[in-house]
């Protein structure tokens, strides 16, 4: 297996912009799974599935085409052949991407596909159930976090709307692989750090642990 880097945190806390930098230092290739929740999220509802209708999103979650391409070093997200940018944080689709994580069904279809990813090359892979899901046994785990009113104001200037507090509880509590910091993960608090200071941090400390290996 190659080196997998699992990066988690809440929304907002700057992991994915922390993760696509140590990626392109790495040479790694740079995973956002929660574009992959998304894409299934915005598929459901262009077909006009609701997704708080299990069933009828289980009913359509084989014929999802979801697949991945490069972009450098960073993957992107396709469904067919489109590639999907800003239809990803469309505010509908901000709204129920948090119901569609919850969905066992789903998860379960993506990490492995997460999974599949690592065996053909060394990935930085961020989103919430990284370190305690998908690579548990990985020794490069990072908890990215951050104030609750900084995550806010970052999110607002994304031009998110979502409530920081509500997304943080949906994704705490959910039944299904919930918001944790793994037992064995580095916590990084970025609140009064700049996004060089935190990239430089992990990537000394992912350099450290390769050198010991």
């Amino acid at each position: 297996m190659h080196p997998a880097i699992a990066i988690d945190g809440p929304a907002a806390s700057g992991k994915s912009t922390v993760a696509k930098l140590i990626a392109d230092r790495l040479g790694y290739t740079f995973i956002n799974t929660g574009a992959m929740y998304r894409a299934v999220t915005w598929y459901m509802l262009e077909q006009g599935i609701d997704p708080a209708d299990t069933a009828a999103v289980l009913e359509a979650l084989s014929s999802v085409p979801l697949s991945f391409g490069k972009d450098g070093s960073r993957s992107v997200v396709l469904c067919g052949k489109r590639v999907l940018g800003e239809e990803l944080t469309r505010p509908q689709v901000n709204d129920h991407v948090s119901t569609i994580a919850a969905i066992p069904e789903v998860r379960s279809l993506l990490v492995e596909r997460q999974r599949e990813y690592n065996r053909r090359e060394p990935v930085v892979m961020e989103g919430r159930d990284i370190g305690t899901v998908v690579f548990p046994d990985t020794p490069f785990k990072y908890f990215v976090t951050a104030s609750e009113e900084v995550r806010a104001s970052r999110r607002a200037a994304e031009g998110l709307t979502d409530s920081i507090a509500e997304r943080d509880r949906k994704d705490s509590s959910r039944a299904t692989a919930p918001l944790a910091q793994a037992p064995d993960a580095l916590l990084v608090d970025t609140s009064d750090m700049t996004i060089d200071q935190v990239v430089r941090f992990i990537t000394d400390n992912i350099q450290q642990k390769l050198s010991a290996r």
